[in-house]
């Protein structure tokens, strides 16, 4: 996880950087890759990904508050096998979602994902590795990245609030699309997930008007 000091010295080159991305970062103040998101262990973080999937907040919440309650708060891949589908299921998890922790725990253990070697390797072999796994795509791997092995490069275009946020510090009539988006995080480069954080943060905060 990068430093308090490594976080605020990529702001600080973003904000020379990107003069409309500096409002954000003077309202908003230093980054925090780790707000209001408490430390798991990886097999625990991702399983709550996996639970937290195309579900509103607090029905996610709800679900993986019972799944995790199955296990004390720390799931454990050997755990989940040896829970019974039915029980997986009667916390609320669609069949595929069960499927989907159940495939990642057997993964987890046959060394097809390694875990407790992802944080020494590159971005891309990360990505690679974790969307092996049933019900893990690209978006669950860039969120692990950034907010699990605190990344600092990592520009996850196909995140709606990124976008939004892109185009709400821009003044931009339209959301740019993951296509669009791609090429936009050039700039930021090699702090793409920062800039990724301040556009999340953008959504939440009055922007001054242009020209105010």
């Amino acid at each position: 996880m990068a430093t308090r000091s490594a976080l605020a010295d990529a702001a600080a080159e973003l904000a020379r950087r990107d003069r409309s991305l500096a409002e954000v970062i003077a309202l908003v103040g230093p980054p925090d890759l780790r707000r209001g998101r408490p430390r798991r262990e990886r097999f625990a973080e991702l399983a709550r990904a996996i639970c937290y999937q195309q579900l509103a907040g607090r029905a996610a919440a709800a679900i993986h508050g019972r799944f995790s309650a199955l296990y004390d708060e720390r799931p454990t891949a050997e755990a989940v096998l040896a829970t019974p589908e039915a029980e997986l299921r009667a916390c609320g998890l669609s069949a595929s979602k069960a499927a989907s922790i159940r495939d990642l725990a057997e993964k987890v253990l046959d060394g097809t994902v390694e875990l407790g070697r992802l944080g020494h390797r590159d971005d891309e072999t990360v990505v690679a590795e974790l969307t092996r796994v049933r019900g893990i795509g690209e978006w669950t791997a860039h969120m692990f990245l950034i907010f699990q092995l605190g990344r600092l490069d990592v520009w996850p275009t196909g995140d709606f609030g990124v976008r939004h946020g892109y185009a709400t510090i821009h003044g931009l009539a339209e959301l740019p699309s993951a296509k669009e988006l791609a090429p936009l995080g050039e700039a930021y480069r090699p702090y793409r997930s920062v800039a990724a954080w301040y556009c999340w943060r953008a959504v939440d905060v009055t922007m001054p008007v242009a020209g105010a």
